[in-house]
């Protein structure tokens, strides 16, 4: 059975930094593309990051986190991680992580797992 279970999130004050973890049962993270996404309340579901499979990935992120935010991956572990510095209250949001095909057209498009979520709240 696969499994996907974020970690990390919490309450932070602005300027603050937190590191998600999204960790994989029943799949290899190495093959797959995994996905970062958010939801504020009342808005839609965004993408934050991707990152592609093998060992040479690519790596996507959203215009409104470049330069604060990074993704990376742990083979050892089976964990892709997004380290979020320098958070703003609108980055308040439920984030969650995803996966699907690793390698060719429908990398970071499609994602066929999805985690539960982990709450994120930036707030003086």
């Amino acid at each position: 059975q696969v499994q996907l279970v974020e970690s990390g999130g919490g309450s932070v004050q602005p300027g603050g930094s937190l590191r998600l973890s999204c960790a994989g049962s029943g799949l290899g993270m190495f093959f797959y593309s995994v996905g970062w996404f958010r939801q504020a309340p009342g808005k839609e579901r965004e993408e934050v990051s991707c990152i592609t499979g093998g060992n040479d990935p690519d790596i996507h992120y959203a215009d409104f986190v470049k330069g604060r935010f990074t993704i990376s991956r742990d083979q050892d572990k089976n964990t892709v991680y997004l380290q979020m510095n320098n958070l703003a209250p609108e980055d308040t949001a439920v984030y969650s992580c995803a996966a699907g095909p690793g390698f060719g057209t429908l990398t970071c498009q499609s994602y066929e797992y999805w985690g539960q979520g982990t709450q994120v709240t930036v707030s003086s």
